[in-house]
């Protein structure tokens, strides 16, 4: 029995200093990530994507308006945002004068409504310009960026212009004028506050790429307001009709055959003119 007693006792000392031992363990080795044992990673991020869309053509000395949208990227981890997506946008072509775009840099927050509007005012020249943006999504040390752009071109404008009038009563509101043509709606025109009895310039600029040959006809209509607002001569729909000649023929063939007759004629001649120098003894 002394024995047994014994035994248990030796038994009992060797598993409380193995504890002791597997616990000094633990505390010096630390436990391997959640990622190594194969569990979930805590934090990722998503891709960062974007996009810009706009209008193709537009007419010079105008205005235009494209949207931005981005997300994701270093800046977003987890689906939050922990960083900046920060942007600039500029306009490329061979002669930029004139062209601009507003804003021209920002920076996206999960405030942020998107997509971001941008304006572009076009220059002078019937050109074909580039609206290019740079996105970089960043978080300390950590970024991704990418690059979009959108081309457009530059066209010569029919330029369409009518005078509004506000009526005695009130102060009118910001508006917008419905520009027709042909009886399809093609644009409009922001009208500013008017404030009673007020006039008010409006112009209105169309590219021509496309419209074919004949009579054409703009109308510019007011009906919305209810007669707050008409045109200078009282109404409140104005048309003006305007002719589109047609292009002019390509000749070029026409000149090349003229051309090459008038060669023709002169080879004959020259050869009936030296066969006869030379005498029906020397054929």
């Amino acid at each position: 029995m002394a024995n047994a007693e014994v035994d248990a006792s030796v038994n009992g000392r060797s598993l409380v200093l193995g504890c002791l031992v597997a616990l000094a363990l633990l505390a010096v080795v630390p436990l391997a990530p959640a990622a190594a044992q194969g569990g979930p990673a805590a934090t990722g991020t998503t891709p960062l994507k974007g996009n810009l869309t706009g209008p193709s053509l537009l007419a010079t000395n105008s205005n235009g308006t494209f949207y931005l949208n981005a997300s994701g990227g270093a800046a977003v981890v987890a689906g939050l945002f922990a960083g900046d997506i920060n942007w600039s946008a500029f306009v490329v072509g061979a002669n930029t004068t004139g062209s601009s775009v507003k804003p021209s840099n920002g920076t996206i927050t999960n405030t942020t409504k998107l997509p971001l509007s941008l304006a572009v005012t076009t220059g002078a020249i019937v050109e074909t310009l580039t609206l290019e943006v740079k996105v970089t999504s960043q978080l300390l040390k950590t970024n991704s960026t990418t690059n979009l752009s959108k081309t457009f071109r530059l066209a010569s404008p029919y330029t369409v212009r009518a005078t509004l009038v506000a009526g005695p009563n009130a102060a009118i509101l910001p508006f917008n004028v419905t520009v027709l043509l042909d009886g399809n709606v093609v644009g409009s025109v922001a009208v500013p506050k008017l404030a009673p009895d007020a006039t008010y310039s409006l112009v209105y600029r169309y590219p021509t790429v496309g419209l074919s040959s004949g009579y054409h006809t703009f109308t510019l209509s007011v009906t919305d307001e209810h007669g707050l607002v008409t045109f200078a001569n009282g109404t409140t729909v104005q048309s003006m009709t305007f002719y589109v000649a047609p292009s002019s023929p390509n000749n070029t063939l026409w000149y090349v055959v003229g051309v090459v007759a008038f060669f023709g004629v002169l080879f004959i001649y020259a050869t009936r003119v030296a066969a006869r120098r030379r005498g029906p003894g020397r054929r």
